[in-house]
This record gives structure tokens, sequence and C-alpha cells, in this order.
């Protein structure tokens, strides 16, 4: 008797789970948003962080929230994606936030800052260093809800015209350098240069600029930097571990269920990691390639690299003493920064220049 009870209530039970499926599934909204990429489509790696992040979401919501990705100037030019969030254009952006230090240069911090932090770095201050709440009080005066989403690791310093072997060589040099690294150059001498991804190559192919950085050998590569600059410099001390951004507008975050907002915020964790993994691997091999087509590889002297370090430190007193919002977070930023170093230098860096330099040559 036990038994057939038990068996009337078991299936009782699963026909209810299988009505309480689709009924969930029934319950979940169609949201249809679309994404600003400041990306070319050419760059798969960094361009494609937007289609990872796409995929992830439409699978886990079983396809009932859609992102639609779209390259940089195909509804907004490559840097002005935070605008178009910000202004409810579209709903989502995925860019690089010191494209827009000309508005503040707090937003500096949220992806890389002059002689900052590596990759590893930067997520650890933005994940649990209390970075990330820092940097979304600060958006949030701007109508806007940021994520990581995405990291190239330590970039290369750039394609040049000439050699680069004195802090003199500097002076009058046109390069196109993103974010608050222009501003610490002008103080060497440099004119500084923003253009979008896509319109870099014809203004160096042409010598309407001298030199120009974008991010590492395959990306590089792809863009054809080597067929008009022979001279390829690094390392791109203003780009330690640059944090690429997944911008969302506030009202239509607030709109999302919260299951759906979970989902978005997992899934530009996953376009996260996988953005540095895949260039760590893309990128030695494209390095071989381009130095057997004839890329001169160079590091900055150490007279270039010490001058700039002192550079940057004197941009970062002068900001903080008239923008409060730029010292709250850079105060924060040194300190979390000096802690960091004080543990990196120990193991981490011992390590890795054992492993690099410190084995017998065969």
């Amino acid at each position: 008797m036990q038994r057939r009870k038990f068996l009337t209530t078991a299936a009782v039970g699963a026909a209810a789970s299988t009505i309480a499926a689709p009924a969930i599934a029934q319950t979940m909204p169609e949201v249809k948003w679309r994404l600003a990429s400041s990306f070319p489509k050419s760059l798969d790696t960094i361009y494609g962080g937007g289609e990872v992040l796409a995929k992830r979401v439409a699978e886990a919501t079983d396809g009932k929230f859609q992102i639609r990705v779209f390259a940089g100037g195909e509804i907004v030019p490559g840097l002005q994606v935070l605008d178009a969030v910000q202004n409810g254009t579209v709903e989502c952006g995925h860019t690089v936030s010191y494209y827009y230090v000309g508005k503040d240069a707090t937003f500096g911090f949220d992806a890389s800052m002059p002689f900052g932090t590596n990759a590893r770095q930067q997520n650890s201050w933005l994940y649990h260093g209390g970075g990330l709440q820092l940097m979304r009080d600060f958006f949030k005066t701007y109508n806007i809800m940021n994520f990581p989403g995405g990291n190239t690791g330590t970039q290369m310093g750039g394609w040049f015209r000439k050699e680069i072997k004195t802090v003199e060589d500097l002076k009058g040099l046109k390069f196109r350098i993103g974010g608050y690294a222009g501003k610490v150059l002008t103080k060497l001498g440099v004119v500084p240069q923003q253009i979008a991804g896509g319109d870099i190559y014809p203004a160096l192919e042409k010598g309407t600029i001298d030199a120009a950085e974008w991010v590492g050998p395959y990306d590089d590569e792809k863009l054809g930097f080597n067929k008009v600059a022979p001279y390829y410099y690094y390392p791109g001390w203003w780009e330690g571990g640059p944090n690429v951004s997944v911008l969302v507008n506030l009202n239509e975050w607030a709109k999302l269920p919260k299951h759906y907002q979970a989902v978005f915020e997992s899934a530009c964790a996953e376009t996260n990691m996988d953005m540095l993994t895949k260039y760590d691997v893309l990128n030695p091999p494209a390095l071989k390639r381009l130095i057997g087509a004839g890329t001169q590889l160079r590091p900055f002297s150490k007279d270039i690299m010490v001058a700039c370090y002192h550079a940057a430190q004197e941009t970062y007193a002068e900001e903080a003493a008239k923008n409060p919002a730029f010292k709250k977070v850079f105060d924060h930023w040194t300190a979390f920064i000096a802690e960091q170093h004080s543990w990196f230098r120990v193991a981490e860096a011992g390590f890795d220049s054992f492993m690099m330099y410190g084995l017998p040559k065969k």
C-alpha cells in the first residue's frame, strides 16, 4: 500500500516538474539589446569579446536575451561608444575607458594608467581590491554601469617610422596613442593623436603620423603596421594590463530581471578571461612572424623609460590637485599597487626572472 502511494506521489511530482520547467521558461521575457563596439570586425580577439558575451548570454537564457554586436562605425564611431550608452542610443557597449579621459582623467583607471597594474593586478583591483565599486560610483554619474569585459595583457610600445634612441628623439613626434599616456608624453615634446583602430594604418602610411601603438603582435600584424613602419618598440608602459569594459545604460540595466543581470555579469567575467588567455596564445607566434618578415624589435631605452615615469608622476600630481574624483581613485589605486609590488617582487618576479633569464643557455 505504501509502495503504491509512493509511486503515485512520485508520478504527480514528476508531472509537476514537467509542467514547471516550461512555465519558468515562459516567464523569461524577450529582451533584445544592441552592443556598440569600439573595434573593427577584422580584430577577431578584441572585437570578438563582444561576440563571446552575446553568445553566452543567449545560451544561458535559451535565446530569450539577445545582444546584437555592431563594429566601430556601424552605429557610432569607435571613440563615441560611451556617449551612445550614456544617452541610450544603444543599451550597451564594448570599449576601453581610457578613450574618454578627455571628459575626465578618472576614466583611465577603469582601463589602464601609465606605470600601473599588469593584467592580474588590474583584475585583482577591480574584482576584489575595491576598484570596481570606486569606478561604478564614478560611472554612475554618467548613467552607466561598468563591467570588466576583457584584457589584452601588457601591450607593445608601438610602431615607429624611425628609431627612437633618446628622449630628444621624442620631440615633435606625431604619435597615435590612446588614453592618459598622451598627456604624459606631451611633457616630453610628443604630439599625441587619438585615432580609432580602423583609421590608424592610412594615417601611418601617408605620414600623417610618425608612429602608432595599438595592442600587440597579433592585432598589429592583422592591421599591417609592419608594412609602413619598421621599428617595433616595447614595452607599452602606459598599458601594463588594460581592462576592456562592457558599459551598460543604467536605465536599461534596471529593467532586466535579476536572473538576466546575473547571467550578463557572469558572461562578462568569462569574456574577460577568454580575451586575455587568447591573446597569450596568439601573440608569441605572431611576433615570430613579424620578426621573420623584417620587423626590427627594439626596447625603449632606460633613459626614455625613466623620463616617461617621472613625467607620469608629474601629471598625476597635477590632476589630483584639481580633480577630486581623480584623487579619490588615484590614492586608492596607488596604495594597492604598492602592496601588490611587495608581493609580486618576492615569488612572481623571482620565478619569472629565473625562467626567462636564469637558465643556462643551450
